[in-house]
């Protein structure tokens, strides 16, 4: 199958939505903000045995809450979490968030976050009572716009990918009118190339040398050993893949749950092992657009695409880290 990407090859393709990041270069951290540009159906999918995340519970089924105002993604770890704080002063300062009762009454901007590990990766730390993270998640809005950097930016700044730089990647794919895009900050403890080369191992979805064409070695055998033993050590809640995938498609919140599920295994096609106990992978699904879903085998193929974005946006930013 020939996998069509959308004019940027990003979730911005997905329509509805800009992208804001920044960072500091001292702390070697940052944070990514995915802003909707009207409040956005929401789900989330936790697969990784270490997550650091705010506002999961509000998007469980049965609850009050569907849509979200934003979804925050950040470094440093449970202090990362501080930039949903800033996120949410800053959309409740233009009046956007859920509406609780008339002005006075403040309105409640919903602001979903995952956070992953940097705070090993030798930059200051020393931030005593005042963490950059508030600060960096306003930036991040203030600088939101429909482009998109990869590499080493915004969450993605600080991480690592096993034992090699990580970073913020991101990718599209068309299904006629329907795109699905993906955006990923990769700090996962598994590795995302074959053991003894470069080459990455979602390199079969690959598109237009976004990888940079690198392919197995002639012959190249992979072992159960090399396949599943860890890249580098770290300790439990110290790795995690984090991220998003969009689709400008009307799903409901349980569809979005099922495609933020399948979009999970784009970690597995891309990083082994993937969903480990020293992992917080966390996917969120945002529907951002009116294009119908056919039925249960369309969401179906909806989430296959998800899954090779997320792989595929995994991949280019570790790739895109190092260049």
């Amino acid at each position: 199958m020939m996998i069509k990407t959308g004019p940027t090859n990003s979730i911005l393709d997905a329509g509805g939505l800009t992208v804001g990041q920044a960072h500091d270069s001292l702390v070697k951290s940052g944070v990514t903000v995915i802003l909707p540009e009207a409040a956005a159906i929401c789900s989330v999918d936790v697969r990784g045995g270490g997550p650091g995340t705010r506002e999961i519970m509000a998007l469980c089924d049965g609850g009050l809450i569907e849509h979200v105002h934003a979804i925050v993604l950040a470094g440093g770890s449970v202090y990362g979490l501080a930039a949903a704080d800033g996120v949410t002063a800053w959309l409740g300062a233009q009046g956007l968030g859920y509406v609780a009762g008339k002005a006075p009454v403040p309105v409640s901007p919903v602001v979903p976050s995952a956070v992953l590990f940097d705070n090993a990766n030798g930059g200051d730390k020393a931030w005593g009572m005042t963490p950059p993270f508030r600060r960096l998640g306003i930036e991040a809005c203030d600088g939101a716009a429909v482009r998109l950097l990869e590499g080493r930016i915004g969450a993605g700044y600080g991480a690592m990918a096993g034992l090699y730089p990580g970073g913020l990647g991101s990718a599209s794919e068309k299904l006629g009118n329907i795109t699905v895009g993906a955006i990923i900050a990769a700090n996962p403890v598994g590795s995302p190339f074959m053991p003894g080369t470069d080459c990455p191992y979602a390199w079969t979805y690959e598109v237009d040398g976004e990888f940079g064409g690198k392919r197995p070695p002639e012959n190249y055998a992979l072992s159960v050993a090399q396949d599943t033993k860890l890249s580098s050590l770290k300790l439990a809640g110290q790795s995690t893949v984090i991220g998003a995938v969009a689709v400008n498609a009307a799903l409901t919140q349980k569809q979005l749950k099922r495609l933020a599920i399948m979009a999970q295994d784009g970690v597995a096609m891309a990083v082994r092992p993937a969903h480990t106990p020293l992992d917080g992978d966390t996917i969120f699904a945002l529907s951002t657009g009116n294009a119908p879903c056919a039925g249960p085998v369309h969401l179906a193929e909806l989430g296959a695409a998800a899954a090779r974005c997320v792989a595929r946006a995994l991949t280019r930013g570790v790739i895109k880290a190092v260049v």
